[in-house]
């Protein structure tokens, strides 16, 4: 219940907006693709720094070849 010792500070929390995360993306990363590779793979995938960018590049990569 709001302003209840129980549910924490009485007032909530006025700054949250300015801890808000911000994006300069045109697009926000919101789907989801979820992959099965073998453990060793993985393994060397998340050793290459930025891996998740990278990997978003070559997705973005495919796509516009094959369109």
């Amino acid at each position: 219940m709001p302003g209840t010792k129980k549910s924490g500070r009485a007032g909530g929390n006025p700054g949250l907006v300015e801890y808000q995360f911000q994006t300069d993306r045109s697009e926000p990363l919101v789907g989801k693709l979820t992959l099965r590779v073998a453990p060793s793979e993985l393994q060397k995938l998340k050793k290459i720094s930025n891996w998740q960018e990278k990997v978003r590049s070559k997705i973005s990569e495919l796509l516009l070849e094959i369109s």
